[in-house]
């Protein structure tokens, strides 16, 4: 049972809205911090305000995602009630009335759009155009095959590009690609999660009647190469290796290996992957990897960096 659907059927409307806004799915949202990371910002003069400043911006996207996940819930209620586990989210099984859903959504969109404003403008238009396309994707695209893919992918590249902009950094082309390659990565394996272990599963999401196993096999493939050609090319760039002064952020490509691998794992030998937020959160050695790869990646930085400057 998800942890929206247990938490709503024990409490009345305000835990069915603590659980609609999906708190642990805010993990995502963690990708703001890379910036603060690989621009060696996290220590040193000033640390503190780029720290906040990071923060913030993590809070205004938990905000905005949570609105958007509230949206979705509204859109997808009548064929989520048709789902052996969404059927027990709040909205669908009315826990959770829409209007309230709706007037919470707002309310949260509102909040982070305004906050995004007040850390500057450029922060705020990137919430926007993240509350943009998940309302585009709610209401259309997570219809369309590949297109609903490459919108989760878009919107991770949103959550880093806010995470430089919050902290006065030049976007890197290499956290755009990477994040942008992992998010591709975790919906590809989603989406073959659903296909294979939901029954009827094109009735619950219509664009899975345009995915067939072997093609999401495929695309899992290219991604997972691509992602980690990507990220040890990153490593070993001359940019790179001229901002931090070092080429050992290359020995850190095991934590990258062994956590996709550990993934692939969970896709295809314990049949799971339909949720990529609570995997990290209960899977111990996915977490220690995601653990260990920040710490030696924060060490390589600092030890042997430079003064940073784009992440």
């Amino acid at each position: 049972m998800s942890t929206e659907a247990s938490v709503a059927g024990r409490g009345g409307p305000w835990l069915a809205l603590a659980a609609a806004v999906r708190p642990h799915q805010w993990t995502k949202n963690l990708l703001v911090f890379a910036a603060l990371l690989f621009a060696r910002k996290f220590l040193g003069p000033g640390a503190e305000r780029f720290i906040l400043l990071s923060v913030a911006a993590f809070a205004l996207f938990c905000a905005a995602s949570s609105a958007s996940y509230l949206l979705n819930d509204v859109c997808d209620a009548e064929r989520d009630r048709a789902h052996p586990l969404k059927r027990l989210r709040p909205v669908a099984s009315g826990a959770l009335p829409a209007r309230v859903a709706l007037l919470a959504a707002g309310a949260l969109a509102g909040g982070a759009v305004g906050g995004g404003f007040a850390l500057g403008v450029p922060l705020g238009l990137t919430v926007v155009a993240y509350l943009a396309l998940q309302v585009a994707y709610s209401l259309a695209l997570k219809h369309v095959v590949i297109l609903d893919v490459l919108c989760i992918a878009a919107s991770f590249v949103l959550r880093a590009g806010a995470g430089a902009l919050a902290i006065g950094v030049e976007f890197s082309h290499w956290l755009l690609i990477c994040a942008a390659l992992l998010a591709l990565f975790l919906a590809l394996a989603k989406r073959r999660h659903e296909l294979v272990e939901v029954a009827n599963a094109s009735n619950h999401r219509l664009s899975l009647a345009d995915y067939s196993p072997q093609m999401l096999d495929q695309m899992i493939a290219v991604v997972t190469a691509s992602t980690l050609m990507a990220y040890a090319l990153y490593t070993i760039d001359r940019e790179t290796v001229a901002k931090f002064g070092t080429d050992n952020l290359k020995y850190t490509l095991p934590f990258v290996l062994y956590g996709i691998f550990r993934y692939l794992y969970l896709v295809y030998s314990k049949r799971e992957g339909g949720s990529p937020a609570r995997h990290l959160l209960t899977d111990r050695p996915l977490l220690l990897t995601v653990f260990l790869y920040a710490v030696a990646s924060a060490w390589i930085i600092w030890r042997w960096g430079g003064q940073g400057g784009t992440p």
